[in-house]
Order: structure tokens, then C-alpha cells, then sequence
């Protein structure tokens, strides 16, 4: 039986990843995300003001921006101001991720879709797709990730890339996406998750009475959090060519092998993180619900809390040169550091609403952020 997306993942997927979702109804068996209209049977429509709709991540592919979001909108400039929309996108389903390689450049999105361009996004093509009653390739009917939508997506080359999502799903190529396989997380068994899994859960019982908990899970959710199925929604790599993936309720995944397993571990905070950056050496940063931003130097063995001054929620950023690091979130929060060394200073654009990514632009210390209201400039103070 499939489980349910918990209260907090159905209002992040609804609110943020899901504007063009009819129903999305938080109880057991139903399916999360029936829409309308069916996405996948006609292709993205240009819109005149398809830019200030709903984007969710940009990318850099050689001189230009890509932007992907709401209703298969794809969105490229190669300044950052002047955006034009792709016309040949196959597809309206919402676009969740993307990321490139030179020219080559993938997204991913709802219903299980993986879109591919060679071309730095002026044409794209399929490369998967999986809605619900329609498995795709390897990919039983009843497997619970079947339809289930892809939050983030990675590639180290032109040919090796990671797309991840809801019910632990996480697919793999090898073959720039011509094939993808995978459909759940595959953790090592060595007894350390099992000890991470139990530590966890006594740490949330000695503090059932903190308000911030009790204010954002119930009892029944805190328990589905330590199920295996976790929702994953960030992946990095760093120089050292280790991978961690983040999710919910401080779910961490590590990897040394190529992501051929995963060992399992826990944040230091029962809430989710909805993404993560990585950097030289095993340096990882990740981040998410009520501002907390953590740091690890050791690949996610070890992790210690950065101070934010915010307890607005965090949704996507981007690394910087030397630890370095910026990050959008609810309302408009910005978060910045020059360096590690240095502090995370708060700003606010409440212009761009809930912010979804921000992605430097130039040497001046601009930034670009995609969100709520859509593609703009930000000059950090």
C-alpha cells in the first residue's frame, strides 16, 4: 500500500512544487497529485509572461541561463535580465530540477519525467516518464514510487547522472539518460544506520515537549519519518568524488563507492532539508525547514549547526568559491557567505516571494533567483 506524502512534504509539493495539482490528498491509498488536465499528453505552451510564473531552479550552460519550472516552462538568457522560452518542450508536467554538462543539459520534474537537450535547451526530448497507472520501463505497477515526482538530478559527466525523489526513489544512467535504472535508494547494511535509526528516535522522544517539534510533526508523522522509503530532495558531490543526499526528517545518505550504496545516518534535527551543496575535499552544506543550515567537513559523518537569524524555511542555493555559499527561501529570505570562514549575513527580497534557487550571476556579486513570482536580479548588500 502506498504511504502518504506526510502533511509537511504534501505542503511543499503542493505549495511550492505543485501549483497546477487539482488534488492532493494527504490519506492512505489516495494518489498524491491527480491533475486535470494530463500533462504529459501535450507539449509546454509559450506563455508572454511565462518568466514571472512559477521557477523553480536554474542552471548555467556555457553563456547562458537555463530556467526550468511550472507547466514544462523552460526559460534561457544569456544575460540574466532578457529571458526568451524554449518552444519545443514535449511536455507540461512541472519541472522540479535541472542541470548541465557543457551543452548537454537534463531536467526533471513530476510524473516521474527526465527531459534531455543537447543543445543548451532549445529542444528536448523524453527520456523518461512514469505517471501513475502508466509505469515506465522496469517499474512495477504497484512499486510505491511508481509516478512518484523527482525533486533533484546531477550529472558528474556527460554520460553518469542521479535523478532522485519522493518514496526514496533514486534512479541512475551511465549513458547520459538513455537509459535510467534504479527505483529505490540502496543502503548498505552494516548495522550503523539501524544505530543512527534508534539514536534518532530516542533523541525525538527526550524532546517531545520542544515547541518547534511538536509545532511542525505529529506523533504518526514523526514515526513515518523513520520508515526506509524517506523522501529524498537534495543530492551533491564533492571533489572528493563522494556523494551525500538529504531529506526528510534529517534523513542523510553517504556515499563513497559511486553511489553504488548508500550508508544511512541522521541530522542532528528531526526536521527536512531540501537541498545541498558540495565542495573541495568531503565539504558539504546542507539546509532547510526553519532556517537551519548545517556543515559537515567529513562527508555528513559529523555535522555542526551555522547560525542563520532566520526561522524561515530554506529551499535552494548554490556553492561558492572557498566554502562559500548562497540560499533562497520562504518570504524572500537570502542567506550569503564569501567564504567559510566568514558568517551567513541575512537579506531579504520580498519582491521574488518564496524564493526556490538562487545561482550567482557574474563577478560583480549579483544573483539570479527563480520562485514564486518568477525569474530576477538581486544585488546582496
Amino acid at each position: 500500500m502506498q504511504r502518504p506524502l506526510p502533511a509537511v512534504a504534501v505542503a511543499l509539493l503542493a505549495i511550492l512544487f505543485c501549483p497546477a495539482v487539482a488534488s492532493a490528498q494527504d490519506t492512505e491509498g489516495a494518489s498524491i497529485g491527480v491533475l486535470a488536465d494530463d500533462p504529459l499528453d501535450r507539449p509546454a505552451e509559450v506563455m508572454p509572461l511565462a518568466a514571472s510564473s512559477l521557477l523553480l531552479d536554474i542552471t548555467q550552460s556555457g553563456d547562458r541561463y537555463i530556467a526550468v519550472g511550472e507547466s514544462g516552462h523552460v526559460l534561457i538568457s544569456t544575460d540574466g535580465s532578457e529571458w526568451r522560452q524554449s518552444a519545443n518542450v514535449p511536455l507540461r508536467s512541472t519541472l522540479t530540477a535541472v542541470t548541465s554538462i557543457a551543452s548537454h543539459v537534463w531536467a526533471v520534474g513530476h510524473d516521474g519525467v527526465i527531459l534531455h537537450s543537447g543543445d543548451a535547451g532549445e529542444h528536448w526530448e523524453i527520456q523518461r516518464r512514469d505517471p501513475r497507472g502508466q509505469p515506465a520501463a522496469g517499474v512495477a505497477a504497484d512499486d510505491i514510487r511508481q509516478g512518484a515526482p523527482l525533486l533533484d538530478v546531477l550529472f558528474t559527466d556527460a554520460n553518469h547522472g542521479f535523478a532522485i525523489g519522493a518514496y526514496s526513489l533514486l534512479l541512475s544512467t551511465s549513458d547520459g539518460g538513455k537509459t535510467w535504472n534504479g527505483s529505490r535508494i540502496n543502503v548498505l547494511d552494516n548495522g550503523k544506520a539501524a544505530a543512527d535509526a534508534a539514536k534518532a528516535q530516542s533523541e525525538q522522544a527526550a524532546h517531545a515537549e520542544n515547541d518547534l517539534q511538536s509545532s511542525v510533526f505529529s506523533a504518526d508523522e514523526l514515526a513515518i519519518g523513520m520508515e526506509t522509503d524517506a523522501h529524498l530532495n537534495g543530492i551533491a558531490r564533492t571533489a572528493s568524488g563522494g556523494f551525500v543526499i538529504v531529506g526528510e526528517r534529517g534523513a542523510i545518505f553517504r556515499s563513497r563507492d559511486g553511489g553504488q550504496s548508500w550508508i544511512r545516518s541522521q541530522l542532528p534535527y528531526d526536521g527536512s532539508m531540501f537541498g545541498i551543496v558540495g565542495y573541495e575535499g568531503e565539504h558539504v552544506l546542507a539546509f532547510g525547514l526553519r532556517g537551519h543550515v548545517f556543515e559537515s567537513t567529513d562527508l555528513g559523518e559529523n555535522w555542526s549547526e551555522i547560525p542563520t537569524g532566520s526561522e524561515l524555511s530554506l529551499m535552494g542555493g548554490s556553492a561558492l568559491a572557498n566554502g562559500g555559499v548562497v540560499i533562497g527561501g520562504a518570504n524572500g529570505v537570502i542567506l550569503h557567505r564569501a567564504r567559510d570562514s566568514e558568517p551567513l549575513v541575512l537579506s531579504t527580497e520580498a519582491a521574488a516571494g518564496t524564493i526556490a534557487k538562487v545561482l550567482p550571476a557574474g563577478a560583480g556579486g549579483e544573483l539570479l533567483i527563480a520562485g514564486e513570482n518568477g525569474l530576477s536580479r538581486f544585488q546582496p548588500k
